[in-house]
């Protein structure tokens, strides 16, 4: 299990008998947060010198477990103490303004009350010597207990999960990027200096090699394994077979290079009998990210928000927006893809059928078809805008697919972009958004707002209370503001 340490602060001002009792309150703190968030919450013993302090941090970056640090100033910690440990921090910061107790004892308050509970007074100091330095961090304030203090960590606990992620991550990419298309292009370097992400090229036929050696009774097990999971609604099980074939090279292929995320495209698929289908869609389940056409930023990022997802009820997926219904009051978009879309974010058990694709010039693959899940979600994507990525971030509302479509044989899932269909699409055109997406209906905005505080990059939510003259401001603003960076 990950886990952030949880570094109090307080000075000697008052002498050391105060340890003792700051020492209790921060155990039960982090035991209590331990209970609640992805993470064990581990309380380090109050640190009062900037040695402690710099010991400390140094002892988050090197323990690979350890995802973030928390900081909270019990009692006030004079913030010089502090600059040499946040100079070599390299793990994600949260300053939490909290105190012990809820509320005040007035019948029984005095100075030793006030001088040994002074948060009020300690974490406006930590915050200006934060802010002196322009330190990437969050805020969070209020009382330890409240749900929505809690809610608030857990977001930035899973964000600092998907930059421990992101800091690992190594890419795997099966040929090139779909010709003359441009937004799934990118400078891989960049990537990997500012995201971490390990960007590498094989050619396919360094797949066919895995392909060819799948024995035939691993094909048989993991058969079994789809009647036992899926509705097999095809007698053409030689395409299924073939898809299985490609899972297990696939899969030993990523593992053996230790990768967790990769790209296919159909312009590439000589010696495949098939596009990979079925394959990527178990893939994914299994919690490998995935961009199609060579879209290896969407790759990554499906991976990193599957990271974070862990252990919430909903599911994530590689998507794209495909075409959009405009009858008046129940305007939708609806999103699918030729074959690749993870059966988490179905509301059905998948059925596995073969039909002919109609490009890439192959034998018909087999695929997963169901329709999507329903409820509160998002759309994700990450571009690179020449001198920065950006993030974008849109709140969506997905709705049942109540209409049947026997024609179209892929996952199907609707929704309508928050604030609306045409304000919501026109955003995202603005913004530069691009036509492949991370849909998932597990996270929300603050999660990626929080990875993107954490990764330095350029942030643009859409939301219910977005307005286009107001976006159309802050595009230009940020346009100059990252150009001075």
């Amino acid at each position: 299990m990950k886990k952030v340490y949880f570094i109090t602060g307080s000075q000697h001002l008052y002498g050391k008998d105060i340890f003792t009792e700051i020492n209790r309150h921060s155990a039960e703190i982090a035991n209590y947060l331990s209970g609640k968030l992805p993470a064990e919450a581990v309380a380090l013993p109050v640190v009062t010198t900037k040695e402690e302090i710099t010991n400390a941090f140094k002892a988050a970056n090197n323990d690979d477990d350890c995802v973030g640090v928390i900081t909270w100033m019990h009692t006030f910690s004079p913030s010089k103490m502090w600059i040499g440990g946040f100079k070599i921090l390299h793990k994600p910061l949260l300053q939490l303004n909290t105190q012990y107790n809820r509320d005040i004892p007035w019948s029984e308050i005095d100075m030793d009350f006030m001088n040994l509970n002074q948060s009020a007074h300690g974490d406006r100091e930590h915050g200006y010597i934060t802010s002196r330095m322009n330190l990437k961090r969050k805020v969070v304030a209020g009382f330890w207990q409240d749900s929505s203090v809690i809610g608030q960590i857990g977001c930035w606990v899973r964000a600092a999960v998907g930059k421990a992620e992101c800091d690992n991550l190594k890419l795997i990419r099966f040929g090139d990027n779909m010709r003359n298309v441009a937004v799934t292009e990118g400078d891989k370097v960049s990537a990997e200096i500012e995201l971490g992400w390990s960007v590498n090229g094989f050619g396919i036929g360094d797949l066919l090699e895995y392909v060819k050696n799948v024995r035939e009774e691993e094909i048989d097990k993991l058969m079994a394994e789809y009647k036992e999971k899926y509705i097999i609604n095809t007698t053409r099980t030689d395409a299924i077979r073939e898809q299985a074939r490609y899972e297990i090279a696939m899969e030993r292929f990523l593992d053996e290079n230790n990768a967790k995320a990769f790209t296919t495209t159909f312009e590439d698929l000589h010696g495949l009998n098939q596009l990979p289908g079925l394959a990527v869609q178990r893939l994914m389940e299994k919690g490998y990210g995935f961009g199609a056409e060579g879209d290896w930023k969407t790759a990554a990022l499906t991976r990193v928000m599957k990271r974070m997802a862990e252990g919430l009820e909903g599911g994530t997926s590689f998507m794209e927006d495909y075409t959009y219904h405009y009858e008046p009051g129940n305007e939708m978009i609806l999103g699918a893809h030729m074959l690749e879309v993870c059966p988490t974010v179905s509301a059905e058990k998948p059925k596995i059928e073969v039909h002919d694709l109609g490009i890439g010039g192959k034998s018909a693959p087999a695929r997963m078809v169901f329709n999507g899940l329903s409820g509160d979600g998002i759309c994700v994507c990450i571009l690179d805008m020449g001198n920065r990525l950006r993030m974008i971030i849109q709140e969506i509302k997905l709705l049942p697919v109540s209409n049947e479509m026997p024609n179209l044989p892929v996952a199907r899932l609707l929704w309508r972009p928050m604030p609306n269909i045409n304000d919501g699409t026109k955003a995202w055109i603005m913004a530069g958004g691009a036509h492949h997406t991370c849909l998932s209906t597990a996270l929300t905005k603050e999660h990626l707002i929080d990875l993107a505080d954490m990764l330095g990059i350029e942030t643009v939510v859409i939301d219910k209370n977005t307005d286009i003259y107001s976006l159309k401001k802050e595009l230009q603003l940020n346009e100059v503001l990252w150009r001075l960076k």
